[in-house]
């Protein structure tokens, strides 16, 4: 049987494109589509939408009103079934001629959080998008309806799809390259002055400098334990997270733009505790951060409350505010065996991934 794997838009990286990857190595065969894909190379042989030959490609928010109705006008396809990674709007996905109405087996990184869940993405709380999402909302749960079956990526979001879809879906976590994190990454010289330097206990976190990763707690973190935090990364709000920094745990904390990937793994796995306080649909880098060997101290809410086992690969925080709880989650993780850390990210390893999604879709 022939497929074609569906995908929002692909960009150079991200967990999703990581997700799009897998789905490709899954299915070597299968046809694939986005509306634009500016990987960069990354991502070869994927058709395009009408969207990538015009200007729009260049900004998802202006692009955003002509999405669905390309999404429901999509080219002729021989298929025999599609398998959409959505987490906005590529659930509407079909196609013309014979293809119309083959299975759709969709993957849910999420239902479009700022129509839905407005207060986990500040683009939903404009007045434009709150308007917008009350046309919207009956339309995206109809088209859900439309899908075979649906994976999300964490009995998190498989609450939140049965919530605004009205539809029961199955856990299918998304793939990460844990045994390349469990490897001693191969430093050059000047990688290795970098590493050297490295204090011999410090608090780490990577991610996007914006506000929604709550960068803030891991600073106060940091100022609870006594101990140092190295912050990786870039984004547009580094200039208030430097000056809260220096309030707040003033000449104890690293900002470190975009190292590079050695580096970057050499931090996972000399970090004391690797902190997340953001609330996810899953979170990738905590698994990756535990493949490491490194114990995680997570937000109790979200995703990453379900792979950071309390008390045995870190600790779950409920009250980020308090200066107690963070000190207790820190000195609890940092207790943590490296081996049962190991142990617990292999369970979302990539090739884990391939194989429980392909018993999705070949299920019936």
């Amino acid at each position: 049987m022939s497929g074609v794997i569906v995908h929002e838009w692909l960009e150079r990286s991200g967990g999703a494109e990581n997700v799009f990857g897998a789905m490709r190595d899954a299915f070597p065969n299968a046809d694939a589509l986005c509306l634009w894909n500016d990987s960069e190379g990354r991502f070869e042989g994927v058709r395009e939408s009408a969207l990538a030959r015009t200007p729009l490609r260049r900004s998802k928010a202006l692009a955003l009103p002509f999405m669905v109705p390309v999404w429901r006008r999509l080219p002729e396809i021989d298929a025999d079934w599609m398998l959409v990674s959505s987490h906005l709007f590529a659930h509407h996905a079909r196609f013309r001629g014979a293809g119309r109405d083959i299975p759709k087996f969709v993957y849910a990184h999420t239902p479009a959080r700022y129509i839905w869940t407005p207060e986990l993405d500040r683009r939903g709380a404009s007045l434009p998008v709150r308007m917008a999402a009350q046309f919207a909302k009956p339309v995206d749960r109809r088209r859900a309806q439309e899908a075979r079956a649906i994976a999300a990526n964490s009995a998190f979001v498989a609450e939140r799809v049965a919530r605004y879809w009205d539809r029961e879906a199955q856990v299918i976590h998304p793939p990460v390259d844990t045994a390349g994190f469990a490897e001693e990454p191969e430093l050059g010289s000047s990688h290795r002055a970098v590493v050297d330097a490295l204090p011999s206990e410090f608090i780490f976190t990577v991610s996007r400098w914006v506000p929604y990763k709550r960068l803030e707690d891991v600073i106060a973190a940091g100022a609870a334990t006594g101990l140092p935090v190295i912050i990786a990364g870039r984004g547009p709000d580094e200039a208030r997270l430097r000056e809260l920094a220096e309030r707040m745990h003033p000449g104890r904390v690293t900002f470190m733009v975009h190292p590079p990937r050695p580096v970057l793994r050499a931090l996972y796995r000399r970090a004391t505790v690797f902190a997340f306080p953001a609330v996810e649909d899953f979170g990738i880098v905590p698994v990756e951060a535990m493949a490491s060997g490194t114990p995680v101290v997570a937000n109790a809410l979200g995703g990453v409350a379900e792979s950071v086992v309390d008390g045995v690969t870190g600790a779950h925080v409920r009250d980020w505010a308090s200066a107690r709880h963070l000190r207790e989650a820190v000195e609890l993780a940092a207790q943590a065996d490296p081996e049962a850390c190991r142990a617990r990210a292999a369970e979302f390893d990539t090739q884990v991934f391939i194989g429980r999604i392909r018993e999705f879709v070949t299920a019936d």
